[in-house]
């Protein structure tokens, strides 16, 4: 019994070491920067969660970075025009070419209102505006919804992150973490489609939203 005692605590250990040395690699990736250049797509897809990246994704929109610009996500309960001000479109081009998601309420849910979004169109290569700490979690959700598609990550930094010494910041560090916690089970579930060599038609992709993001 005291073997099998030890042989826990030590796989418990190394678990618990594997998990916060994972952690650190993480947020020091996410907190680096630059995190966006030049690249032009298909289209661009914004994840809200902020309105800095509503502005970033309708920056790349003005700049003729892509052709549409679907804000995935959105609150029901806010107005076209209100968006419309916040990304600094004009209205014609906010009219013309720029799409509003209202269903998803997770970012299980932007995978697949994306999906329907991009199939609708016919668009194969995407952009992809979320926050820094948000964009591996985004793209492997994205990922395990659209195997086939071409993603580019186009990060945006909170204006509430430090610009350094994140880990002298309770409310960052506790952010990243969090996210960190969520992007272990999409990671895993992205390896073993990958694995598994499955195509769009048998995504591991949950349709129905089940959470709010944090």
């Amino acid at each position: 019994m005291k073997l099998v005692a030890r042989a826990f605590v030590v796989i418990a250990a190394l678990a618990a070491a594997t998990l916060a040395f994972g952690f650190v690699l993480f947020a020091t990736s996410v907190m680096r920067g630059p995190f966006g250049g030049g690249e032009r797509a298909d289209a661009i897809v914004v994840l809200t969660g902020g309105d800095n990246r509503v502005v970033e994704g309708a920056r790349l929109f003005a700049e003729g970075r892509g052709k549409r610009l679907l804000i995935s996500g959105v609150n029901r309960r806010t107005r076209r025009e209100d968006v419309q001000r916040i990304s600094g479109l004009d209205l014609k081009s906010f009219t013309c070419c720029v799409d509003l998601g209202y269903e998803a309420l997770d970012t299980v849910g932007n995978a697949d209102e994306t999906r329907t979004w991009a199939n609708t169109h016919g668009y194969t290569s995407l952009i992809v505006v979320t926050s820094s700490y948000h964009m591996p979690r985004g793209l492997a959700e994205l990922s395990l919804a659209m195997p086939d598609r071409q993603l580019i990550p186009h990060a945006v930094t909170p204006r509430s992150f430090p610009v350094s010494g994140w880990w002298l910041h309770v409310a960052t560090t506790r952010i990243l973490l969090s996210e960190y916690l969520k992007y272990i089970p999409a990671v895993a579930r992205l390896t073993a489609q990958r694995v598994m060599n499955w195509k769009e038609d048998r995504a591991i992709a949950v349709v129905e939203p089940k959470r709010t993001d944090g």
